[in-house]
Formats: C-alpha cells, sequence, structure tokens
C-alpha cells in the first residue's frame, strides 16, 4: 500500500526524526515519538513498527559509532552480548505476531516507572562515581541472558529499551555512565538491524517513509551522542529520568484509558 504524504507530513517526520534520534543516543525511548508519529500517517500497526526498525537502525548505528570512535565502547568485550541479543531480537521479532500483547501493555507501564523511581532514588543507578573501565570480557553467561532478554524485548515491543540496557549495564557491569551508553546504543543497534531483517521478510517496512525518517533520526543521534558525550552525568541522567517517566506515562494512557 503507497503512502502519499503532503510536505507538512515530511516537515513533521523529519523533526520527530531529530528529536527521537537525540534523544535515543542519550537515553533512549526515541520510538515513543516515532512509533505514534507513523500511526497517525495511517500505516497498519505492524508496518508502522517494521518502519521505524528501519529508521532506528540509522539512528543507533550513527549513536554506537560515535562512542566507539570516541572509545566509550569495545566491540571485542562484548561478543556474548552481541549474539545473544541477535538470537533474543530474532524469537521477538516473530512473536510478535503470535501472543496476544495485552498483558505486556498493561504490566510494563509498572516496571518502567519502577526504574524511573530506583533511578531517582539510588544515586549510582546509571552511574557509579568509583566505576573502572572493565579491562577484560565480562561473565559470558551474564552478557548471554541480558542479551537474549533485552533483545526479545526490543523485537517485541522495544519502548524504553535503550534505557534498560544502560540501566543493567551499570548494575551488572559497574561501567562508567558513558560506557553503559556506548553498550546500550551498539546492543540496540544490533536488535533493531535483526528486527528489521524479520520485518522486511515478512512485507512490513515502508522503505521510503523509514529512509527519510531514518537520516532524520542519524543526525539527531550524532548531535545527541556529541552532547551526552561533551557534558555527561548532569545532562544525562535528568534526561533519563524524565524520557523513563514520559514513557511510563505514555504507555499506562495507551493500555489503561
Amino acid at each position: 500500500m503507497e503512502f502519499i504524504l503532503d510536505p507538512s507530513h515530511w516537515m513533521l517526520l523529519a523533526i520527530i526524526g531529530l528529536v527521537a534520534g537525540f534523544i535515543d543516543a542519550v537515553v533512549g525511548g526515541g520510538g515513543l515519538l516515532s512509533i505514534p508519529a507513523l500511526l497517525t500517517l495511517g500505516i497498519p500497526a505492524h508496518t508502522a513498527l517494521g518502519t521505524n526498525k528501519f529508521a532506528a537502525s540509522f539512528g543507533s548505528s550513527m549513536a554506537a559509532w560515535t562512542y566507539y570512535q570516541q572509545q566509550f565502547f569495545n566491540p571485542r568485550f562484548w561478543y556474548f552480548a552481541f549474539i545473544a541479543t541477535f538470537i533474543g531480537a530474532s524469537i521477538g521479532s516473530v512473536a510478535v505476531y503470535l501472543i496476544d500483547a495485552n498483558w505486556l501493555e498493561k504490566s510494563l507501564p509498572l516496571l518502567i516507572i519502577g526504574i524511573a523511581i530506583f533511578s531517582l532514588v539510588s544515586p549510582n543507578a546509571i552511574s557509579d562515581d568509583n566505576s573502572q573501565l572493565p579491562e577484560k570480557p565480562q561473565s559470558k553467561l551474564i552478557q548471554s541472558i541480558q542479551g537474549l532478554i533485552l533483545g526479545a524485548y526490543d523485537g517485541f515491543a522495544g519502548p524504553g529499551i535503550g534505557a534498560f540496557w544502560t540501566v543493567s549495564a551499570g548494575a551488572l557491569y559497574k561501567l562508567p555512565l558513558l560506557n553503559s551508553c556506548g553498550l546500550a546504543r551498539a546492543m540496540t543497534f544490533t536488535s533493531n538491524l535483526t528486527a528489521l531483517v524479520v520485518f522486511a521478510s515478512l512485507g512490513q517496512v515502508n522503505w521510503l517513509i523509514g529512509l527519510w525518517l531514518g537520516l532524520c533520526m542519524m543526525l539527531g543521534a550524532f548531535l545527541g551522542a556529541r552532547c551526552a558525550i561533551k557534558f555527561g552525568m548532569p545532562f544525562i541522567k535528568p534526561l533519563f529520568i524524565l524520557v523513563v517517566l514520559s514513557i511510563a506515562v505514555n504507555l499506562a494512557w495507551s493500555a489503561w484509558f
């Protein structure tokens, strides 16, 4: 099905792409902007999800590359996380067509609100001032479990996945904040790309709209990653709290009201 968009629609997608890419590069959660925007254009839900995965792959790749260039992410330490994330995202992307998601829609806001509260009351929830850079690969088992669960979630739904990766990486590996952000962006790129392949194979991607949105998200991600690296904790943590609370309110409203 073809969608004819007027200039105002393309401009709206550009603005949303810039903002969503910026937020995704810093704390994650840009999909809460981009997916509703695609749905308002009349794109069916599954196609909107697939198109968003295409667009998000641009933004997450740019953010991951920026953190890598600035030496906040070392791929050779995270082989098992990459593999598990790929497997999890494959399972989640297929499962979204087979599983009734009502229970997830109603429980997810509670989970995200819990993360927000934990981040508010715990000074080291997303950063530990005494954190040290890892000198060797982290636990293979923990990487595998984390990657499988979060990869499956991103393939299945995805709201807040960047925040989940950032929080869990800080808690499990005691990484410095920017290194947690770098790991989160690399793994969300992995799950985005994996889910994209699945959605594309099912014919659920609008390539033209996704390309335009993705290029805008890429620019936003470049700016967001640079800001996160430059301003660090004083910039990231307030934005993190704001985004996760916004995600929770958005999901709660959609699921319960």
